[in-house]
Order: structure tokens, then C-alpha cells, then sequence
């Protein structure tokens, strides 16, 4: 790998159940993750991803690119706009430090409104 090589780009579809399994599986069980009425009540327009279910989408995301002994060493991200259901959320990469066997990307995931996350992922990769 080089500094400013990229990684394939990623298509999640972003469904009803996608979100609120992801919220199931991380144990949060805000209303807003699984409850449209009461989500709509709150000023969203629908239930929304949890930042849990973000984060494991990327960590996805460069362990299918570096593959399964690829060790992730820290994950920063911020999120943006919303993953509602009905859209596709695509994760883009590009690879901004290498030093040994120690990678540092940075990550996009963006949706028809926007950035839904940003932030990079260092991870090592064993030769």
C-alpha cells in the first residue's frame, strides 16, 4: 500500500431493518433507531442509524480491504447527515500513511443528503 492509494468503494443499502438490527446488536435502544412514529415526533423524518452500527460499518469496510489478520488499531469518525432508511450509504477510502506495517485511511460514507461519516481508521496489517 501507498499514501493515496484507494480502496474500492462499498454500496450499503440502508434499510429499515439494517438500522434496527444494528441498534438491537449494540444494545441501544433509543426510539429514534427503531420507532418511526416516535422518531417523527423528535423532528426525523424517520428512524436514523445509530453511530454503533456506523462504526462497525467501517470497521467492515478496511477489514474486507486488508483483510481478516488486519488488526484495527483505533477508529475515529464523526457522523453528518442522517442514514435513513431507503438510501445507500458508500464508503470510500484512500490511504493517507503508511509506516511498516501500520496503515492509516481515511474513511468517507456518504448518502444522498450528504457526508454520513468521515474520519480515518489506522489499522495494521501483518506481512
Amino acid at each position: 500500500m501507498n499514501v493515496g492509494d484507494t480502496l474500492p468503494p462499498l454500496e450499503i443499502p440502508v434499510t429499515r431493518t439494517l438500522i434496527v438490527a444494528g441498534a438491537i446488536a449494540s444494545r441501544d435502544y433509543q426510539d429514534v433507531h427503531h420507532d418511526a412514529a416516535l422518531a417523527q415526533e423528535k423532528g426525523s423524518p424517520d428512524i436514523f442509524m445509530n453511530i454503533l452500527t456506523t462504526n462497525g460499518l467501517v470497521g467492515r469496510y478496511i477489514t474486507d480491504h486488508l483483510g481478516p489478520r488486519a488488526v484495527l488499531r483505533k477508529v475515529a469518525i464523526r457522523l453528518g447527515a442522517p442514514n435513513y432508511p431507503g438510501d445507500t450509504m458508500t464508503l470510500t477510502g484512500t490511504v493517507t500513511a503508511v509506516l511498516g506495517n501500520t496503515v492509516e485511511i481515511r474513511v468517507v460514507g456518504a448518502n444522498g443528503i450528504g457526508h454520513h461519516v468521515t474520519g480515518t481508521v489506522t489499522a495494521e496489517v501483518p506481512a
